[in-house]
């Protein structure tokens, strides 16, 4: 046997067992990592309000507590307001049931020659099977909802402590990560760490202005509707479907359409209606335009990043992934070297004058070609 095999043999295992060892500690650690990732641009979000104070003399561990304040009061205030408004609506929908109920019965009664009533529905349903079965599901079931409930708030703690840090800390942390890079390294770091802020400064502002269209928009068709509490509606829609990814927009429409509901059934069909037509127009006209120039990115790239971010990541991918794309492409574009294009048509979508006499010559030349033959064949 060689003398280097064993040594070898030795150290293949020892790879593999690191190997091993870092995969599992990953999988172990892909929570905390996507919350480090999101505290991460949530402090880059932050960063320029920040900035501004701490120029203005202000220590940059008070600007950060004080932005986190306002945004803690506002975001206590909206979750108050909109929590007693569905509450209020909750009361009078169980109230008017019997109502709602007694009106689809006479509906199905003349509609199909049935003898329904509402007495007969009620008892049929609280002694079913289905009911009781239901019912001990989700008596089991209180505790893992309440051991979800306690990981969510857990998670939005680490988030916000991470992302508390990451902004107070900034200079300090940039510091340290220059301290054990070269000269050369170090402008380039913080060259990105710059763009970064830029591009996720950006996109807030995008999702901001585009939160505030769509809630204008919806406050002017509840209001038309007369749907009470039109303006926190609005506000709560327009906040929903632009930072909530993926299934904000559900949960944003679904809503106002429970209110509208409430006051008239065909309003939630209007309501639905306007919704889905809305989306459409945000997606394909209104969302593309403000994320080209926000962010400086080409709208298809800006869809593609997003459905890549979200097989990737999920709703954590599709939320950061416009940001996290556009500052890639922002600093290897500095670092891409691009020539002076030719002053040639086929650049602008034009054909050659030359190409259209030279291709009639080929269909001269194949016409003839097919007459030869044609001849041959009839001698």
């Amino acid at each position: 046997m060689p003398r280097w095999l064993p040594r070898a043999m030795v150290l293949a295992l020892a790879l593999y067992a690191c190997f091993q060892f870092g995969s599992w500690a990953f999988q172990q650690l892909t929570g905390l990592l996507i919350n480090i990732l999101i505290a991460f641009f949530l402090a880059l979000a932050i960063e320029p309000a920040v900035s501004r104070m701490a120029t203005r003399g202000m220590r940059r561990g008070l600007a950060t507590a004080i932005v986190f304040f306002a945004v803690m009061i506002a975001s206590a205030g909206f979750v108050t307001l909109l929590g007693s408004m569905l509450a209020g609506q909750i009361i009078n929908i169980v109230e008017d049931f019997p109502r709602y109920l007694d009106q689809v019965i006479n509906w199905v009664n003349s509609t199909f020659n049935t003898e329904l009533s509402r007495l007969d529905i009620q008892d049929s349903l609280v002694h079913s099977d289905w009911l009781r079965k239901y019912v001990q599901n989700s008596a089991t079931g209180v505790l893992d909802v309440s051991a979800q409930v306690l990981g969510g708030l857990f998670q939005l703690l680490t988030i916000a402590l991470f992302s508390f840090y990451f902004a107070a800390d900034g200079p300090r942390l940039r510091r340290a990560l220059c301290s054990v890079l070269p000269p050369a390294r170090q402008a380039e770091v913080l060259r990105a760490w710059e763009i970064a802020v830029d591009k996720t400064g950006g996109y807030i502002y995008s999702r901001g202005l585009m939160a505030l269209i769509s809630g204008a928009a919806h406050y002017v068709l509840l209001a038309t509707l007369d749907i009470p509490n039109a303006p926190v509606l609005a506000v709560w829609v327009g906040l929903v479907s632009q930072f909530i990814p993926t299934i904000g927009t559900y949960l944003a429409g679904a809503l106002p359409m429970l209110i509208a509901f409430t006051v008239n059934p065909w309003y939630a069909l209007w309501v639905f209606i306007f919704v889905v037509v809305y989306q459409q127009f945000e997606n394909y006209m209104l969302q593309p335009k403000l994320t080209e120039k926000t962010v400086d990115i080409h709208p298809a790239v800006a869809f593609g990043s997003v459905v890549a971010g979200t097989a990737l990541m999920g709703a954590v991918g599709a939320l950061i992934a416009i940001p996290a794309v556009a500052t890639l492409q922002a600093f290897l574009g500095a670092y891409v070297k691009r020539y002076d294009v030719t002053d040639d048509p086929r650049v602008h979508g034009h054909r050659r004058r030359g190409s259209g006499v030279a291709l009639a010559r080929v269909r001269r030349l194949l016409g003839r070609r097919t007459g030869t033959g044609a001849e041959d064949a009839s001698a």
